[in-house]
Parts: C-alpha cells; sequence; structure tokens
C-alpha cells in the first residue's frame, strides 16, 4: 500500500516515492527512474534528493554540515524537532554522527585509534573462530535462518568484544537498535517518533549503566581506552562518552547485518558468481567491494547546505535537507558503465562505491565490516557447495535496508 504521507505528483511531476509497491523488495527500478527524471530533486515534503553518482561523491567530500541546528527550512516530518530540540535526535546529537568540526574532529580522534588497520587486522582470527562455529551448527542443522545464526551474532559479537562489554542477552538489545535505526529512515510518523525516543533513552540508559561498570573493571578495550582518553586536555564528558559508545554498538552491527545477509543473498541469487568466488577464493576483498556497490547497506545519507549548493544547473539554498542516495549513485551507469545493474565481482573499480562515505565522515568501521564480511562470505561459499534460497523476508526499512530474515537449505 502507497504510504498517505507521500504527495502524488501532479500535472506530470516526478516524485521520488519510497513507499510505491514493490520499493521494499526492489528499490532500483525507483532509483533509476530518480536518476533518470531528478537528479536535483526537491520533494514535496521539504527536503531535497540527489541520485547521481558524480553528485553524491562531491558532497560527501563536501564541507556541508551533518548538524540538525542548521536546518532554516525545516521538512515536515521533522516538525517535532523544533519543540523537542536535540531530545528528538539519536544520541541527543552527541555522537560523531551529528558533530561538524571541530566537535567531530575531537570525538573521531578519540575513537580512531581503535580502528586502526593493525588493530582490525588483529581480530582476524577472532572472527574466524565465530564464523566457523556459526557454519558448524548451520551445517548441522540443514535449514536456517541465515540472519540470525551468521549475520547477526557475528558483529553484535564482534563489537561487544571489541568494546569490552558482556554480551548481553540480544533479543532485547536488536529490537531496540533496530528501532533506533529507523530515525534514519525518511518520513517517520510522530508515533514513531516517539518509540525510536524511548528506545534511544533505554539504550542510553543500558550504555550508562555499562560505562560505569566498566571505570570500576577496566581492561584491554576500547570502551576502557575511551573512558581514560585524552588529546590536548580533551576528554569526552560522561555524556559524549555514552553517545559514542551507543554509535559504535549500534553502527557496528547494524549495518553489517546488512552487508553479510545481503552479500550472501546476492550470491545466492547470482549463482555463477557464487562459483568464481568458490574456485578463486583472491577474489574475496574485491568481491566484498562490489557487494557493497551493487547492494549498500545504507541507502541514504544527509546533509544540510551551509552555502548555495548548484546540482546539475539545480540551484540548492543553504539551511536545507539534502539527502545523498548512495545506492542510487552505486549503479548509476553514467559513472559504472551499462553493467551497472549487474554484479561481477572483478569489476576493477568496485571499490569507488560510495558506500561508506567519504571526506572527514567516513566510515570509522569501515576496515572493521570489510573483514567480517570478506571473512563470513568468503567461508560460507567454500563451507557450502551448493546453498539452497528458500525465502527472503526484508526488514522493511528504506534505508538501513536489508534481510530480516534469509532462509537457506546448506544440505
Amino acid at each position: 500500500m502507497t504510504d498517505t504521507r507521500t504527495p502524488r505528483a501532479t500535472s506530470g511531476q516526478y516524485v521520488f516515492n519510497p513507499f510505491a509497491d514493490g520499493f521494499a523488495e526492489d528499490p532500483y527500478p525507483h532509483y533509476a527512474q530518480l536518476r533518470e527524471n531528478a537528479p536535483a530533486h526537491r520533494h514535496p515534503l521539504g527536503f531535497w534528493i540527489i541520485s547521481r553518482y558524480e553528485d553524491v561523491a562531491r558532497i560527501q567530500r563536501s564541507g556541508h554540515s551533518v548538524d540538525e541546528r542548521h536546518i532554516t527550512e525545516l521538512p515536515e516530518w521533522k516538525s517535532e524537532s523544533r519543540t523537542l530540540g536535540k531530545q528528538n535526535r539519536l544520541m541527543h546529537g552527541l555522537s560523531m554522527l551529528d558533530q561538524d568540526p571541530p566537535n567531530h574532529t575531537r570525538l573521531r580522534r578519540l575513537v580512531t585509534k581503535a580502528f586502526t588497520r593493525r588493530a582490525v587486522d588483529a581480530l582476524e582470527g577472532r572472527i574466524e573462530r565465530i564464523v566457523d562455529d556459526a557454519l558448524d551448527r548451520m551445517a548441522e542443522a540443514g535449514r536456517v535462518d541465515l540472519v540470525a545464526e551468521l549475520a547477526f551474532p557475528l558483529p553484535f559479537t564482534v563489537i561487544s568484544e571489541l568494546l569490552g562489554i558482556p554480551v548481553m542477552e540480544h533479543g532485547r538489545l536488536r529490537e531496540l537498535t533496530g528501532t533506533m535505526v529507523r530515525a534514519l529512515e525518511p518520513l517517520p510518523d510522530p508515533g514513531l517518533q516517539a518509540e525510536i525516543r524511548a528506545a534511544n533513552d533505554e539504550v542510553a540508559a543500558i550504555m550508562r549503566m555499562v560505562t560505569d561498570w566498566k571505570r570500576d573493571n577496566p581492561g584491554d578495550d576500547l570502551l576502557t581506552a575511551l573512558i581514560g582518553a585524552e588529546h590536548d586536555g580533551d576528554v569526552l564528558s560522561a555524556e559524549e562518552l555514552v553517545a559514542q559508545v551507543m554509535l559504535l554498538y549500534v553502527a557496528g552491527h547494524e549495518t553489517t547485518v546488512n552487508l553479510v545477509a545481503g552479500g550472501i543473498l546476492t550470491l545466492l541469487r547470482h549463482p555463477d558468481q557464487m562459483r568464481r568466488l568458490r574456485d578463486e577464493p583472491a577474489l574475496a576483498g574485491n568481491a566484498v567491494e562490489e557487494l557493497l556497490r551493487y547492494d549498500s547497506p545504507v541507502h541514504l545519507m544527509r546533509r544540510i547546505t551551509l552555502e548555495p549548493l548548484s546540482v546539475r544547473g539545480t540551484e540548492i539554498p543553504p539551511g536545507v535537507f539534502v539527502t545523498v542516495c548512495l545506492a542510487a549513485a552505486n549503479r548509476d551507469p553514467d559513472f559504472w558503465g551499462p553493467d551497472a545493474d549487474e554484479v561481477h565481482l572483478d569489476r576493477a573499480d568496485a571499490h569507488r562505491h560510495v558506500s561508506f562515505g567519504a571526506g572527514i565522515h567516513h566510515c570509522v568501521g569501515a576496515a572493521l565490516a570489510r573483514l567480517e564480511a570478506r571473512v563470513a562470505i568468503s567461508r560460507f561459499v567454500g563451507r557450502f557447495p551448493a546453498p539452497v534460497l528458500e525465502d527472503v523476508r526484508w526488514n522493511g526499512r528504506i534505508n538501513v535496508r536489508g534481510p530480516a530474515s534469509l532462509t537457506v537449505a546448506v544440505r
């Protein structure tokens, strides 16, 4: 059913509608229409959407803001932000996700020490053991939900261990973080916004309790490092600390779930590419880049313009909310060529996808996500010679989109 919040086109005007029938199952025909008909599109609900590769890549590297306090023309679905302020924002706007320099620079500097290439590479053995244990359970069962057995537990366990947080009962946390990331969806209604705020507050309370516990129980982990982090006299306040932990915890598993599950789904639907990866395991690194391009775990990213922005002859004013469509850019034939809608694990320039962002807001956990996906996908392909896709159910999200369940027979 088409969402009633989305206006219909009038007088032949194209209007991007992510609530159209079939969008959740396959949004890419809609993205093709968006690129073709309105590459710099002002939506009637008060935001702009950009979809061509060159434009998206340029905006990612630009100095435009992520801080919603710079919005002067408020989109309709942000109506509660005026009265609620930071209470209507994930982590109350204190995470790196919502900060511009110099605060962003300070926060990122304190966090990135744990995500150096050396630090991430040191996790490979542990990731392999987690994956192999999951594959053993899958082989014994014969028919499994790959999301529940592999794609979710892997990044959830890794980010918990990296932070030094005890692996807690994940059912409730998965529910809460799944609600939180819906704040990144376009057009959440007031009822959903209230649910997001409640989930945000509950996760914050959990993480506040965990950080208090960690102060008394330090270890060789990221959370202990963040508690003691200092650079040129800067330290994280208690609330900033909680916000960064929440961001790392949520982003550290929600998006990687989609990458692992979506990547394996893509291979199940393209058995020739699965066979190629099985026959040429050295392709695994590039395969992850192509899978990131072909079906990005995150479809949309936002900026708030600080100055006029010209896109393909269209002038976008300052102080407006701009959504850049990563998934549309990743299949733009003007950049990728006529086979942009095809998956080729040996695509030479696959690494130029925009799925992890760019510039100062490039995903801090990109190397870890790549490692987890490479190990999980290559070992799954190598372990099971003839897996059969039985069913896929999507999570219903437009932005942080992926399978909610993926039923596979592995015998």
